[in-house]
């Protein structure tokens, strides 16, 4: 499994078939299901004044590399593509036009971490009836969006299960479903220089007013988390 630093993608350059979109300005992540859902491209000079969502179904992982992630798109499409014009959560109507301008299926229909597949794809494949009952169930449940940004989730508070520790230095990303497999956690509060890796599974509350991530790790199982590197 191939993996990444979340940050390591703010200011990639977004690379489409026929010409450069943009740069990457953030990532949006879902904290339900704790995957990344979009890349958040500034257009630049080629669409002033616009960003624009591009979802890990359109990368092309192996043409990809350094600090240019390729796309299985034109700039034609990017174009006609719907305008976020706004900061998350965004609404779930707006992810629904998204999705259908490009062709994805719903991710959060689930049953996998991509809805009807494990990992993004453009195109969806055939729904059958099961399937589909299933998607009209999960709709009637996805009320609400959940996707955060993590240009500001880096650098929230680390709250453990007995007091403050340190902050959200970064997510690892999994560069094959693109789900988020850890958190790094800068401990300097309490142990200096040393970073460690917690699961998200570990996450039990985000508070997005007080800008601080809760544990359910107390600070000695902290400390014996394995380090990042």
């Amino acid at each position: 499994m191939l993996q990444k630093v979340m940050q390591d993608l703010h200011g990639d350059h977004l690379m489409a078939r026929d010409g450069e979109i943009g740069s990457v300005q953030d990532v949006y992540f879902d904290d339900a299901q704790w995957a990344v859902r979009y890349l958040v491209v500034d257009t630049g000079g080629w669409l002033p004044g616009r960003r624009v969502l591009i979802s890990p179904a359109s990368v092309a992982p192996r043409q990809s590399g350094g600090d240019a992630i390729r796309v299985e798109l034109t700039k034609e499409q990017v174009e006609g593509a719907p305008d976020i014009g706004q900061d998350p959560p965004i609404s779930r109507m707006l992810e629904e036009a998204h999705a259908r301008h490009y062709g994805y299926p719903f991710y959060w229909t689930g049953p996998y971490l991509w809805g009807p597949q494990a990992i993004p794809a453009a195109t969806p494949p055939a729904e059958t009836r099961e399937g589909r009952a299933l998607r009209e169930r999960a709709e009637q449940r996805a009320r609400e969006s959940h996707l955060r940004s993590s240009a500001e989730v880096i650098g929230y508070r680390i709250r453990a299960a007995d007091g403050e520790i340190g902050h959200v230095e970064d997510f690892v990303v999994d560069n094959e479903n693109w789900a988020i497999a850890d958190m790094v956690v800068d401990t300097r509060n309490w142990l200096p220089g040393k970073k460690v890796l917690v699961p998200p599974s570990a996450i039990s509350d985000i508070d997005w007013d007080a800008g601080e991530v809760s544990v359910r790790l107390t600070r000695d199982e902290l400390k014996q988390a394995p380090e990042a590197h």
